[in-house]
């Protein structure tokens, strides 16, 4: 059977470690100077080589070699019995699957027992935060006062999980991310010393899907060698499913244009072909990022093709610097939204139609529907949730007849009903995370979105329906739904009218000055 990739050239001595030269040097100098703790924390990103880390130091405190400096020598015949798997007091446990106290106990058993072919006896405990806790309760005495022969490797992706009686017994080093430039040379020596042929950038793209992680890395590279052809980027694409850089470029011009009908029929396009809908989000906050840079002057610092880069040139100058930090947080938002449920594709459609009708759009796209106010002094008490309220848009007239459930009270609970759907209806869930403005008039529930594609997805029978029960169920009261397109930004004050004057202004573009 082939050895994976990640395994067959996982570092073997500590100046083949890539992208951890604060933990080496701090772990080196330890072993220099004889001292070795009993306790560590090892933390950070998966694949960043924590595990890895705590095979050396095994190696290295059980190294045979009488200089310090020199461990681990991997000749010794400890260091060869660790790298062939068969070193006994080098301990791995998989605290996923051993998180009990017994499991705990079963260890604190075994523990006294002398190491039989090392020095030192080296517990790995691999994603360590998986333990309940009693197990960590029944694991702290045996960190805090372990045998002399005895040294702990805690690792974990999730430090937040872990106690923090637990943290103060351990030396806590963290892992990063491996900087992408990096990941690529090491990709260039695996192609080279396996005679594949890969395009460079192919490797970037590789590189940049691991997210910082080397051995993700290397199993994206194993999975395209294993198709026996040349890894181009066309390849990298197909088999990852990312985004190629004209479908990007299309959805942003359609942006520019104005025209997202365009942009769907593109980004559809790409998912028909297999591309994954955040994956794709995140091609475009990728693209986005370089239109930022070049904006701030630095071009070299953006990695693409010449051609690419004039045409992220010409966007640059087409887009002011707010409205690219704008899209790059909606699209962002996008990338790491799980709300899609049956409808993967809805959050990066959502995402589009903001990014196109949102009124924060700069002059070069199109001009805003309406010339803002000048900022409106009002006394503010309180902050409300980013739902917002605004007045009937230009043209309508407020309702004449009293409202018979205060909007300020749907507003504050907006949040909490689009969050109390079931997952069936996580569809209906994001349109309701997208409303933009919320007013009661009379006995109608009026609801603002940014364009006419929400209130096409949104304004259905059984959607309607659904947010009625909605209403009815928590206010016990029956409001008929209408859709309006607005352009609402502003943030209305509970103990301000919702259709007064004040409202009005800074739902038009009015801020709020006098605290």
């Amino acid at each position: 059977m082939t050895q994976a990739l990640y395994r067959k050239y996982r570092p073997k001595g500590w100046d083949t470690v890539i992208g951890q030269d604060h933990v080496v040097q701090t772990l080196t100098n330890s072993i220099k100077a004889d001292r070795v703790g009993h306790a560590y924390l090892f933390a950070g990103p998966r694949g960043t080589g924590k595990t890895t880390v705590a095979r050396l130091l095994a190696k290295a405190v059980n190294c045979l070699n009488e200089d310090p400096a020199q461990r681990p020598d991997n000749t010794c015949e400890n260091c060869k019995a660790v790298n062939e798997n068969r070193f006994m007091d080098m301990i791995e446990i998989d605290a996923a699957s051993n998180n009990g106290v017994d499991d705990v106990r079963d260890l604190r058993e075994k523990i006294n027992f002398s190491p039989s072919q090392g020095k030192y006896k080296v517990y790995v405990i691999d994603e360590v935060h998986m333990l309940s806790g009693g197990a960590f309760n029944a694991l702290l005495k045996t960190l805090e006062e372990p045998p002399p022969h005895a040294i702990f490797v805690l690792a974990t992706t999730e430090i937040h999980k872990i106690p923090a009686t637990v943290l103060s017994r351990c030396q806590r080093h963290e892992f990063r991310r491996v900087p992408v430039d990096e990941i690529v040379t090491n990709l260039k020596y695996i192609v080279a010393a396996e005679n594949l042929t890969a395009d460079d950038e192919a490797l970037v793209l590789i590189a940049r899907q691991s997210a910082g992680g080397m051995r993700d890395a290397q199993s994206l590279l194993d999975q395209l060698a294993s198709t026996g052809t040349k890894i181009t980027l066309a390849l990298a694409q197909t088999v990852l499913g990312t985004a190629t850089s004209k479908t990007v470029l299309d959805i942003i011009s359609s942006v520019l244009d104005r025209q997202p009908a365009r942009g769907l029929e593109t980004i559809h396009r790409a998912l028909d072909s297999g591309a994954d809908p955040r994956s794709l989000a995140r091609q475009i906050v990728e693209y986005l990022r370089g239109l930022m840079l070049i904006q701030m002057g630095n071009i070299d610092q953006v990695e693409a093709t010449r051609e690419v880069k004039v045409q992220m040139d010409a966007h640059a100058k087409a887009f002011s610097t707010t409205d690219v930090l704008r899209m790059m947080k909606i699209f962002n938002n996008a990338a790491t939204d799980l709300r899609g449920g049956w409808q993967p594709s809805l959050s990066i459609e959502l995402a589009l139609a903001e990014v196109v009708d949102a009124p924060t759009v700069s002059p070069q796209i199109a001009a805003p529907r309406q010339t803002p106010l000048q900022p409106v002094s009002v006394s503010r008490t309180e902050s409300q949730p980013e739902v917002k309220s605004e007045a009937p848009p230009q043209g309508e007239s407020p309702a004449s007849e009293k409202p018979i459930i205060n909007s300020g009270d749907v507003i504050k609970s907006w949040k909490h009903l689009a969050a109390s759907l079931p997952k069936t209806q996580a569809n209906l869930s994001a349109l309701l995370n997208s409303v933009k403005m919320i007013d009661v008039q009379g006995k109608t529930l009026v609801l603002g979105l940014a364009s006419d594609v929400l209130i096409s997805k949104i304004d259905k029978p059984d959607q309607i329906e659904a947010i009625q029960k909605l209403i009815k169920d928590n206010f016990n009261v029956e409001l008929s739904v209408r859709c309006i397109v607005t352009n609402a930004k502003g943030k209305v004050p509970a103990n301000v009218a919702q259709d007064g004057m004040v409202a009005a202004a800074i739902q038009h573009g009015g801020e709020i000055v006098d605290m």
